[in-house]
């Protein structure tokens, strides 16, 4: 499994790590994810996702079905 939001898709950046002496190494900059158990009202049950906190937010506004269906996942098999 990859370290991939699973409702919007954020994932890992290539980015650089600059030293006092401005040497530049490659480094990875890792999407903040969080695995979160979300009551699912329609399903009647819980769902267990990998998200990031960002979509955690965005969950509270939006609701946990519209956002499943903007990223064309299927909540029954999670």
């Amino acid at each position: 499994m990859s370290r991939r939001c699973e409702l919007t898709g954020k994932k890992a950046n290539n980015a650089f790590a600059v030293s006092h002496s401005h040497r530049r190494t490659k480094r990875v900059q890792q999407a903040n994810l969080q695995s979160k158990r979300i009551w699912w009202s329609e399903g009647n049950r819980w769902v267990r996702l990998k998200l990031s906190t960002k979509a955690i937010k965005t969950l509270d506004s939006k609701g946990l079905e519209a956002m499943a269906k903007e990223a064309g996942i299927n909540l029954n098999h999670y």
